[in-house]
């Protein structure tokens, strides 16, 4: 069976994926999820955090050939650590995620795109080194098919998201390329538009192109059918 590391997205920790371990682990495989640097339980000072910084955590979990499944902007930060250390990766399966080419951010992929529908809920801090999401808006951008005491539990655990994350740049030196990649589109996604997904996943096999009828939190809202979908792209 296979060792998955599940990596969270943009203002999320951990906690986000605490129903989908114990299904990936019903079907034999090995699973944890971690915080990246500032978020969950992690103390890291949110200023202080970089790209590299998550990409350094993201290569220090993983201690052998792992398939990493990267939710939204993580996108871009496991698509570099598997860049600088491919040998650690089994597979990167891309969940609603961004998928950098070389030179590419969170932003860069963002504007890329003309819907960019998550600006109007970004709310930036005191002090310009992070920004949270509105409260009012969260449902409709994340959990709007999440029963209403999901999004209660998930807006207790939101926290600041360090904004110099989202700027900086992926080096990317083509090894990425030759891993087994997979991405998951979420059709019914109101915060990466499910056709900038697709255009982001074009890069990829089509085979390896799967959908599920979700909004862009399927960890909360079908983390069965989610382990489903995994343990299958795990099998193939």
């Amino acid at each position: 069976m296979a060792n998955f590391l599940l990596i969270h997205g943009a203002a999320h920790g951990a906690w986000c994926w605490r129903d989908v371990v114990p299904a990936l682990e019903e079907r034999g495989h090995a699973a944890r999820a971690i915080d990246l640097p500032g978020h969950g339980a992690d103390t890291t000072p949110r200023d202080e955090v970089t790209l590299k910084s998550y990409v350094d955590a993201i290569l220090a979990a993983l201690d052998a050939p792992t398939i990493v499944v990267a939710h939204s902007m993580s996108g871009v930060p496991a698509t570099q650590a598997a860049d600088l250390h491919p040998e650690k990766f089994a597979r990167l399966i891309y969940l609603c995620a961004f998928l950098p080419g070389d030179g590419d951010s969170v932003t860069s992929l963002s504007r890329a795109w003309p819907d960019q529908p998550l600006n109007e809920a970004i709310r930036r801090d005191e002090g310009g080194a992070t920004f949270h999401f509105d409260p009012e808006m969260i449902r409709e951008k994340f959990y709007h098919d999440c029963p209403a005491a999901l999004i209660d539990r998930a807006a207790r655990h939101l926290t600041p998201q360090p904004i110099l994350t989202q700027k900086e740049r992926v080096s990317l030196t083509g090894q990425v390329e030759r891993l087994p990649r997979s991405y998951i589109l979420c059709s019914q996604d109101m915060a990466v538009p499910p056709d900038h997904q697709r255009a982001m996943a074009s890069v990829l096999p089509s085979d390896e192109v799967y959908d599920m009828s979700s909004a862009h939190s399927p960890f909360l809202s079908d983390p069965e059918g989610l382990a489903a979908l995994l343990d299958r792209i795990a099998r193939s």
